[in-house]
């Protein structure tokens, strides 16, 4: 009785973290497509970028512990909620394009997701908290990397935006809750909503990583803030 109910609970917990997985998967999707069609793709690019952007963190982490062929490659679930998200993104682009910065809302949905499923993938495959809680992260910002590089941006964790820490806060608060035996139906909701809310909450107040600059880089920055600001006083004078 006590082994199946134990079977049980794995079986459950394994569908409850393949949803999240796919979730995630279709929130990244929509966030890939609506990037690809900013861009004015064709419809190549735009499922080329998507699918990318959806699967690409997620292939990343299966290879480095040794689940081959990814799942993002040999479960056809994937690719076809990559193809759905795309389809759909195309034919409803007006209405995506109402929300204020719709793929930065996507992206933080699919942040916390993969943060949460890609760390308690890891950790049932290797049983390291360590390596659950980095590919977690991995997990969570490979996609936006690939996504930034194929359309010739930045990439968000490069920048001084709270990115990848917010990643790695949702995958710390999975693997840490889970170590602590928490609520299993919970945790992996308290995770994500940690992670969302800390990418989201940076994005709208502002939040940043502090940079660090030698003597020489601040006196160029501030030479060139007082050039701005002088043309800007320029301009209005010579507006009147």
């Amino acid at each position: 009785m006590a082994l199946g109910a134990h079977v049980s609970a794995h079986m459950n917990a394994h569908t409850a973290y393949t949803a999240l997985d796919l979730i995630g998967t279709f929130a990244f999707a929509i966030s890939g497509a609506v990037a690809a069609r900013q861009r004015r793709l064709d419809l190549f690019g735009i499922l080329v970028v998507t699918f990318m952007v959806a699967c690409g963190g997620g292939i990343v982490r299966d290879v480095c512990i040794g689940a081959i062929p990814p799942a993002g490659l040999s479960n056809w679930a994937y690719m076809a909620v990559t193809v759905l998200a795309a389809l759909l993104t195309i034919v409803a682009y007006p209405q995506v394009r109402r929300l204020r910065h719709p793929v930065l809302f996507f992206d933080a949905i699919g942040l916390g997701l993969f943060a949460v499923s890609g760390a308690q993938k890891t950790w049932i495959w290797t049983d390291s908290a360590e390596t659950a809680i980095v590919l977690g992260m991995v997990s969570a910002v490979g996609g936006g990397v690939l996504r930034d590089i194929m359309l010739s941006r930045v990439p968000a964790i490069l920048e001084r935006e709270i990115y990848a820490s917010a990643a790695l806060l949702g995958a710390a608060l999975q693997i840490g809750l889970t170590y602590m035996d928490w609520s299993t139906f919970w945790t992996p909701w308290v995770a994500t909503l940690g992670c969302v809310a800390l990418r989201l909450a940076s994005l709208y107040f502002g939040w940043r990583l502090p940079v660090f600059h030698t003597r020489e880089v601040r006196k160029r920055i501030r030479a060139m803030e007082q050039e701005a600001l002088e043309a800007g006083e320029d301009a209005r004078h010579d507006g009147r």
